[in-house]
């Protein structure tokens, strides 16, 4: 596996494979892999000849300095978890290789979704993401880029990011990897205390709840029996349960349209995201 920190050695690897007519796949993460990251890379070899992953903690998508500084770096464990999935290329840039002085990135216009759950909750994170994943477009070149859908949102802004900027990449959206618990694979769970891992089986619980009650129940009904629920549970920090329209993010209006119930708690300080498709 070839390991680069700058875009120009890199480019200088890349350039001959796409000559030779090579397609490239490419992995953007911050680190802390998991095996939620190895599905996407095992993915992006499926589809592609050469796969790329990068590993950069992006400071311009936090809004909390303190969440910057405690997320995980763990740059050697990330690299031997690299090379037994059979990645090709890891990138490991350092902020001012991404952002050199005097860069500036296109405004994308969100059409509001950076408004919603995630973004009203992290003000300024997904101007963050699609400033660092563009840039990443901008050098790599990639055919096809991979997401995993823990994420949904920022896939679904990942999306009009590329189409607003006309980049020739195709957005691949994974499904979520789960610990045996239901949690969702995420690099912040190691975090999590023995008791909190524990407790936070609620998440995918809460949302199993409201699939299997979503034809027979109303939208109000179910999010105030999900918010009554972690109201009895005084370790959990609700911050949003919504029920949306999954292409548009908005609050469900006809249950006709596909629907996703959204999740994100605060627990033992460590944020934790989840979301579910409800009948699709």
């Amino acid at each position: 596996m070839l390991v680069c920190r700058t875009f120009q050695e890199i480019r200088a690897y890349l350039d001959n494979q796409v000559r030779s007519g090579k397609t490239i796949g490419f992995v953007p993460t911050m680190g802390a892999l998991h095996a939620g990251h190895v599905s996407l890379i095992e993915k992006s070899n499926s589809m592609t000849d050469i796969t790329i992953c990068s590993i950069f903690v992006n400071p311009t998508q936090f809004n909390k300095t303190s969440d910057l500084d405690a997320y995980p770096r763990t740059e050697e464990k990330d690299v031997e978890i690299l090379k037994a999935a059979d990645c090709d290329i890891v990138l490991i840039p350092d902020v001012k290789e991404v952002y050199p002085e005097g860069y500036t990135s296109p405004e994308i216009i969100l059409g509001g979704l950076e408004l919603l759950m995630e973004g009203a909750y992290r003000p300024g994170h997904f101007s963050g993401v699609t400033q660092v994943v563009g840039r990443f477009f901008e050098q790599l070149k990639p055919d096809y880029s991979f997401f995993g859908e823990k994420d949904y949102q920022q896939l679904e802004v990942i999306k009009k990011m590329v189409s607003q900027r006309e980049f020739n990449v195709q957005i691949v959206g994974c499904e979520i990897l789960r610990e045996k618990s239901g949690l969702a694979m995420s690099s912040r769970n190691v975090r999590l205390s023995e008791e909190g891992l524990s407790k936070s089986t609620i998440l995918i619980e809460q949302l199993n709840w409201v699939r299997n009650n979503f034809k027979n129940s109303t939208i109000a009904d179910m999010v105030k029996a999900v918010e009554s629920t972690f109201e009895q549970q005084p370790a959990f920090d609700l911050e949003y349960f919504e029920i949306v329209n999954a292409r548009t993010l908005h609050p469900v209006k006809n249950k006709l349209n596909k629907a996703r119930a959204f999740i994100a708690v605060d627990l033992e300080g460590v944020r934790l995201i989840d979301n579910l498709a409800l009948n699709y």
